[in-house]
């Protein structure tokens, strides 16, 4: 039994396995063929899917961006609501500081001239004491400021 596989001249790829079997060279041809294409059906699958990776990615992307800018919107309005409540508590705060100075204000003014109007009563009536009460505060005042 010769078998056309067993010599090694048979098996030489330079020789293109055409010696003694053209159906070999036209099988590893076919072969060659059918890989060559796998191969490019391989490379166009591999693109297309790159492709649609880089889509999907794109779009996540841009839906990100989109989420990012509302939710940026939402703080600053947020923000802005909440400075405007921040400044309309200070402003009612201060307006009742303000009012609540004026009256003490008023109600020392109030003191102020009733104690201005005693004294001078209590001067018009005793003269000879206020004037001697006068020199003597005078004269601690001026002892305690020469030492």
């Amino acid at each position: 039994m010769s078998d056309s596989f067993a010599t090694p001249n048979n098996l030489d790829p330079e020789a293109g396995f055409t010696q003694g079997s053209p159906s070999v060279a036209q099988a590893a041809n076919d072969l060659r063929a059918a890989a060559g294409e796998k191969v490019r059906e391989l490379a166009s699958t591999a693109s297309a899917q790159a492709n649609a990776l880089k889509e999907k990615a794109v779009e996540s992307a841009h839906q990100f961006r989109e989420v990012a800018s509302e939710k940026a919107s939402q703080f600053k309005t947020t923000a802005a609501e909440k400075a405007e409540a921040l400044k309309h508590a200070a402003s009612e705060r201060a307006h009742q500081f303000r009012e609540t100075a004026t009256e003490q204000w008023q109600d020392t003014r109030v003191k102020a001239k009733e104690l201005h109007v005693t004294a001078e009563d209590y001067i018009r009536q005793n003269p000879t004491k206020s004037v001697l009460g006068a020199l003597g505060v005078g004269f601690l005042i001026g002892l305690i400021l020469r030492r």
